[in-house]
């Protein structure tokens, strides 16, 4: 007996396509309506009647445009409420706090941040990062509504309910980090949470330096290493929400002893500290400390030179094993690692051409994040706008 499957009501058919008008415009900004029309493969009369919606909603807005350089009646161009509609980002990293009003459009609205002190806790943190949100919510204009929150974390974060395991030898979940922050901040649902590289990958694919390829890596790097990949378009997360860690890629078995109870992990040869203390500045810490070796290195410090060129042999290496698994078209190297690959471009580059095989290397690109110092804010707005973008009248209206 064949099986049937029902087609999509009308009510269903426009709910998609009001949710693929608002994500356009919300990655790509102002956007006339006939460029809508080409786009999203609808017709005028559609794309009006889905305009008015978004309008009505108060998630866009539409204008004449001031000059459009031929004859007859303009197109209306759609811009997305930026200032308006809003989400929290929240970002916990090794050495720093920061938080966000993200404007829908992707702009930042207002900012807060301060340092991580050593040993605190992830979910010590949950106090400071919900002032910074309580702080932005004053400063918010009253006819704003924000729509959601997100936070990237720099640790192993499970998929499910977004909690974060704890890096030791023995494993151990640390808990639900974003329930404890909307709950701090009185939000009817839990934050949503992810890893720091997974939501990096995210947003440099969706608006970054990787936007319109399919098959990408992002590599951060502080004190360890994380990976976010994006296969065939789709975030690539593993069973539970752990894949990705290539940090934990074992690439020298007789190497140091990693944190995470392993030997020679990827993050043993290229993490922070691997290249202070090849630089002779072992108890060194942070993003200042590794900028300070590319700095010595340009002044001619010959130590710092070849600690870089060991540690970006090293990090040519793990590339190359992920490139032959992966295929991407794109590596996008951030964090520490956007500093160490432009200082040792040239050692990765050279294990990219002698080791990778020929058909995964011709067409690769390797680039530095567009979104810089920002990608974990970014992706994590990027998380908290996606329930909107699904359905935007139903969450448009909370």
């Amino acid at each position: 007996m064949a099986l049937t499957i029902a087609a999509p009501s009308q009510e269903e058919v426009r709910r998609r396509n009001l949710g693929a008008l608002l994500r356009y415009v919300h990655i790509h900004g102002a956007t006339s309506r006939a460029e809508l029309t080409d786009r999203l493969g609808l017709n005028r009369s559609t794309i009006g009647a889905l305009t008015a919606d978004l309008t009505t909603a108060d998630l866009v807005s539409e204008e004449i445009p001031r000059k459009t350089g031929r004859a007859g009646r303009p197109s209306l161009v759609v811009r997305p409420r930026s200032s308006r509609v809003h989400a929290y980002a929240m970002s916990i990293e090794v050495d720093r706090l920061r938080a966000a009003r993200v404007g829908l459009g992707g702009k930042i609205l207002d900012s807060r941040a301060a340092d991580r002190p050593p040993g605190l806790r992830i979910f010590e943190t949950v106090g400071t990062l919900a002032g910074f949100v309580r702080d932005m919510q004053r400063a918010a204009p009253a006819d704003s509504r924000c729509v959601g929150g997100g936070v990237a974390v720099t640790g192993m974060v499970r998929g499910a309910d977004g909690a974060v395991r704890i890096s030791s030898p023995v494993g151990g979940v640390a808990g639900t980090v974003g329930e404890a922050l909307g709950s701090a901040l009185g939000h009817d649902h839990p934050l949503v949470v992810a890893n720091a590289a997974d939501v990096g990958a995210l947003v440099e694919h969706t608006r970054g330096a990787a936007a319109g390829y399919d098959n990408v890596i992002y590599l951060h790097g502080d004190v360890g290493v994380g990976s976010g990949i994006i296969a065939g378009g789709r975030r690539v997360t593993g069973h539970g929400g752990y894949g990705g860690e290539a940090g934990h890629m074992v690439v020298n078995p007789q190497g140091r002893a990693c944190g995470c109870g392993s030997r020679g992990c990827w993050e043993t040869e290229i993490g922070e500290q691997a290249l202070l203390e090849r630089a002779g500045r072992a108890g060194a810490t942070g993003r200042d400390a590794v900028l300070a070796v590319m700095h010595a290195a340009l002044d001619g410090d010959g130590e710092a030179e070849a600690a870089i060129r060991h540690v970006a042999d090293w990090l040519g290496f793990g590339v190359v094993n992920l490139v032959n698994i992966f295929n991407p078209n794109m590596v996008v190297f951030g964090g520490t690692l956007r500093e160490l690959y432009l200082a040792g471009a040239a050692q990765v580059h050279n294990r990219l051409s002698t080791m990778a095989l020929p058909g995964c290397r011709d067409h690769i690109r390797l680039r530095t994040p567009a979104l810089g110092d920002d990608v974990p804010l970014m992706g994590a707005a990027e998380l908290a706008f996606e329930r909107l973008l699904e359905d935007p009248l139903v969450a448009g209206t909370g």
